[in-house]
C-alpha cells in the first residue's frame, strides 16, 4: 500500500490526544476502512496493527486509579512489534501514526498511550508470536465534545502546545529546499511522551537525518518509537511538496537517514 500522503498530510494538522470517548460505535465502513489500512499498510515486517472491536475495560489504566485513565473507548488499536529487530521501536511509530492519522482522516479521535496500559491485557485480545510484545496503543472511538478536567490537566502537563522551534531541534545543516522546511516543520507536529520532542535534525544536501537526544533509549516509553513518528511525519511533508525518498535506518543514537 503506496502513502496517501494527500489524506494524512491533512490529517497531521488536525489529529488531537482524546481519552474521554462517546458510547456511539464508528460506522461499519469507517471500522472497515481502518481495519483494510491496518491490514494493507506493512513497509515494515516486524511490525503489525491489530483493531480490537471489543471495549478495552482492562486495558488502560490511570496515573492514580482513574486518573489519567481513557473512558468509554468503544474500539482500540494495538501496536505490535517483533522483539528480535533492532529497529522495531521506530518502524512502530512509524506504522502506528499512519494509522491513527488514517483514523483522524475517517472522523475518529485517538490517543498514543505507551505507558498507561496492560500490555497483558491487551495480549489477550489477539494471537501474540515468540518475541512479539506491544509497545503501544491507541482508544479509538468519537470523543466527548469538550475536553473533561483530566485532558485539560494532562495537556497542560505535557504542555503539549509548546513545542521547539527548528532552529533548537536541528543539529546540522540549514533548510536549503522548500521540501525540507516543509519536511521538517511536519516533524515539528509529531506528538510525543509527555511533548519531549526527542527527535533532532542533520540536513545534508539530499537528505534529511533523525537522531535522539540521548545516547540511550529510555526503557519505559521508547523515545525511537517517538522519533519513528517524526519519521513519517517527514516523508509526508516531502511527499506533500511533491519529492519523493527512502529511509536509511542507523545506529545508535542515529535513528534513520531519509534521501531523495
Amino acid at each position: 500500500m503506496k502513502i496517501p500522503f494527500e489524506i494524512w498530510y491533512p490529517a497531521l494538522f488536525k489529529r488531537q490526544s482524546r481519552r474521554s470517548f462517546l458510547p456511539r460505535l464508528p460506522e461499519e465502513g469507517i471500522i472497515a476502512q481502518l481495519e483494510r489500512v491496518c491490514r494493507e499498510f506493512r513497509p515494515f515486517s516486524e511490525v503489525r496493527v491489530e483493531l480490537v472491536k471489543d471495549k478495552p475495560k482492562k486495558v488502560f489504566k490511570g496515573l492514580i486509579g482513574r486518573y489519567g485513565k481513557v473512558t468509554g473507548a468503544p474500539h482500540y488499536m494495538a501496536f505490535i512489534g517483533d522483539m528480535s529487530s533492532p529497529r522495531v521501536q521506530e518502524c512502530a511509530g512509524y506504522v502506528g501514526e499512519a494509522v491513527i492519522l488514517e483514523a483522524t482522516a475517517l472522523g475518529l479521535d485517538s490517543c498514543w498511550v505507551g505507558g498507561m496500559f496492560r500490555p497483558k491485557a491487551a495480549a489477550a485480545h489477539f494471537p501474540i508470536g515468540d518475541g512479539e510484545k506491544v509497545l503501544s496503543v491507541t482508544p479509538v472511538g468519537y470523543a466527548e465534545v469538550s475536553y473533561n478536567a483530566t485532558e485539560r490537566l494532562l495537556k497542560g502537563f505535557a504542555k503539549s502546545e509548546k513545542r521547539r522551534s527548528l532552529k533548537q531541534l536541528i543539529i546540522h545543516g540549514h533548510i536549503h529546499s522548500p521540501w525540507v522546511e516543509k519536511a521538517l516543520e511536519a516533524a515539528r507536529l509529531a506528538p510525543s511522551a509527555a511533548n519531549r520532542q526527542p527527535w533532532r535534525f542533520s540536513i545534508g544536501d539530499n537528505s534529511v537525518t533523525v537522531s535522539m537526544e540521548a545516547a540511550r533509549d529510555s526503557s519505559f516509553i521508547s523515545r525511537r518509537l517517538d522519533c519513528g513518528i517524526a519519521m513519517l511525519h517527514i516523508e509526508l511533508g516531502a511527499l506533500a511538496a511533491g519529492v519523493t525518498g527512502r529511509w536509511e535506518f542507523l545506529d545508535n543514537p542515529g535513528v534513520a537517514k531519509f534521501a531523495v
